[in-house]
């Protein structure tokens, strides 16, 4: 008999954090963050990272557990995510998987295969070599002629990303694009319950915007001078997210600040765009509208508690009131 598992996503800004903990809390769950920057230490303040009074006692994991110098990708992170589930079902509570990152939801909901091929270091050093001479965007023009798909779904500045496909295909003759079709038709392992939370596109780039000044205000620059003491530079995976390359950008003298903040913005708005895109390609997703509901996140839990009731038979507290962000 398939476990249950709550997936709670959306675009960035959108209020995905203050919801899962209150749902957490109203049906005994524990929350896995699928975030690609705020599984690292030292980085609080451009992930948006969850604070401790934000959890308010939910246990969460994958979250301050790395250092920044370290690299983080989907694979890993389907592996500790995987272990997280299993910790959860052995507490007897149930997890919720919260963060927005799709490719990484994707991985641990349809257990997809990451199983690396033997390594050729010719082909990666050869890749990440005309990389440096020639830049991302040549590298990317090199797989969209090899893999269209794979090209419109990887940006040409994760040049991690890139290289890993242009790579996949040298050493198994098939786009990877197509293996990755292949695993998402897999059946999940899962009895889930997958949730989009969304908002209308002028007000969720109003809450971009207004995001990123807070971010601002709050020190995000002394953060990124922080990293920067402790060696990190703009080659490592955690120094690539948004809210960091920019302000490295600025600190080492390539904008200015307000070309900096301006840069995050259109980026981050952009990245929520494409967020939104993954998503309809997902299967069997719940979309919650907050215009649907007259952006009452009250409204929106009870929408989620009687879907929960309705398909596990679980029991679910009074939630109170509010559900601010």
């Amino acid at each position: 008999m398939m476990k249950p598992l709550i997936i709670l996503t959306g675009p960035t800004a959108v209020g995905k954090t203050a919801l899962s903990v209150r749902l957490a809390k109203a049906v005994g769950g524990e929350i896995i963050s699928a975030d690609s920057m705020q599984v690292y230490r030292h980085m609080d303040i451009g992930s948006a990272k969850v604070t401790r009074e934000e959890m308010d006692g939910v246990p969460h994991y994958l979250i301050d557990i790395l250092e920044p110098t370290g690299e983080f990708n989907v694979a890993v992170f389907k592996k500790m995510a995987s272990e997280a589930v299993q910790e959860i079902y052995a507490h007897g509570h149930l997890p919720i998987v919260a963060g927005g990152t799709g490719f990484y939801i994707q991985a641990l909901l349809y257990d997809i295969d990451f199983t690396e091929q033997g390594e050729e270091r010719e082909i990666r050093e050869e890749l990440e070599r005309l990389g440096e001479e020639r830049g991302p965007v040549f590298l990317h023009d090199m797989l969209a002629e090899i893999d269209p798909e794979a090209a419109m779904e990887i940006h040409a500045n994760n040049r991690k990303r890139v290289i890993r496909a242009i790579e996949f295909y040298r050493q198994t003759g098939e786009r990877i694009s197509e293996h990755n079709r292949r695993e998402r038709l897999k059946r999940s392992p899962y009895d889930f319950l997958y949730y989009v939370l969304t908002d209308d596109r002028k007000t969720l780039y109003e809450r971009i915007d207004r995001r990123v000044d807070a971010m601002v205000e709050a020190g995000l620059v002394g953060e990124v001078e922080k990293l920067i003491e402790m060696g990190c530079t703009k080659d490592m995976v955690s120094m690539q997210g948004l809210g960091y390359k920019e302000i490295l950008d600025y600190l080492q003298g390539n904008s200015s600040l307000d070309e900096a903040v301006n840069i995050l913005k259109r980026d981050t708005r952009h990245f929520a765009k494409r967020q939104i895109t993954w998503f309809k390609r997902e299967r069997e997703v719940r979309w919650l509208n907050l215009e649907d509901f007259g952006r009452d996140r009250e409204k929106v839990l009870e929408k989620m508690l009687q879907d929960i009731r309705e398909t596990y038979g679980l029991e679910t507290e009074n939630h109170g009131n509010g559900c601010d962000v």
